[in-house]
């Protein structure tokens, strides 16, 4: 690897999951002296290690790695509150003249995180009406005010996420303004270098079945089993986790294990499509391939990146 250190700039490293993230992070925060900070909603909780392909120690080769493990599982998830602690640990990074390397899938996290973008507050009788609505009649019905009310928010929100169609009408009767108007722009905080991690689809998704595998032979149904002791199955946003939500559901024998296991399998391919989706539309992102036959030169070719004079 090039040996020199470029000066200190924040790295976002994103892409769907399974592509090869948390290795490059370590690998670049490693060369650069950095840390890493993590941009994944459900590697927020603790004990939610197995299903979220949280890294292991060993794996993190003496990275430190920040907010990791920081929610119980019964919180519900806050990208405002996540907001606050990702810049406060960036400009801890930057004033100490370390590179802050972002690292995670999850779209708006990261977003939240280097972007101008201010998230409007809760309103806790307006939240509870519409999560009544939302047990009495349906997400579909809410959907339904919802497209009346914003088109492009019920078009980006899927019928079926009544967590997120609540939150949406939510900020809507609170701001007054279509949920959309919230959603971040181009606008950087931070002089930011984003890079992409790209797999083909073929790949990803055997990468996808092979994980979900090891996710089961490591364990997890008794990860499920001990965080629902814990109150996973009362977490709003913890329980709709990934393989937790179908490894619940076994337990509850709503399903058996193999039909928990392929559903997981079939979800995690869906959710990739849609963060690559997300990721895809954000043109500051420098997209490099993380296919089987390019992953060894991958850390040598995103330090190229950081050369250049790229800013978001």
């Amino acid at each position: 690897m090039n040996t020199a250190v470029p000066a200190p700039r924040v790295i976002a490293v994103v892409g769907p999951t399974a592509a090869g993230k948390s290795d490059l992070g370590v690998a670049l925060a490693q060369h650069l002296g950095g840390e890493v900070i993590n941009a994944d909603s459900m590697q927020l909780y603790r004990g939610m290690d197995i299903g979220t392909a949280k890294l292991t120690l060993e794996e993190r080769q003496g990275v430190p790695h920040r907010l990791l493990d920081i929610w119980d599982v019964t919180r519900a998830a806050s990208v405002a509150e996540y907001q606050q602690l990702a810049r406060a640990e960036i400009d801890r990074l930057l004033a100490e003249g370390r590179t802050p390397v972002l690292v995670g899938g999850s779209g708006l996290y990261v977003r939240g995180a280097i972007d101008a973008l201010d998230f409007p507050g809760t309103d806790p009788e307006v939240r509870a009406r519409l999560e009544a609505e939302l047990a009495e009649h349906g997400s579909g019905a809410l959907h339904a005010r919802l497209a009346a009310a914003d088109p492009r928010a019920a078009q980006v929100i899927l019928a079926g996420n009544g967590r997120r169609i609540v939150r949406a009408l939510e900020v809507i009767e609170i701001t007054g303004r279509p949920f959309t108007a919230n959603l971040p722009g181009h606008e950087a905080v931070y002089d930011t270098l984003q890079i992409g991690v790209d797999v083909e689809r073929p790949e990803l998704d055997e990468r996808i079945a092979r994980r979900v595998d090891r996710m089961w032979e490591a364990g997890l149904v008794d990860e499920v089993r001990r965080l629902e002791g814990e109150g996973l199955r009362e977490g709003r946003t913890a329980s709709r986790a990934l393989g937790y939500q179908q490894v619940l559901a076994q337990l509850a024998g709503e399903c058996t294990e193999q039909e928990a296991r392929d559903e997981t399998v079939r979800a995690t391919k869906r959710f990739a499509r849609r963060q690559d989706s997300w990721f895809r539309r954000d043109p500051r992102v420098h997209w490099l391939s993380g296919a089987a036959d390019h992953r060894a030169e991958l850390p040598e070719r995103a330090l190229t990146l950081l050369e250049r004079p790229v800013t978001a």
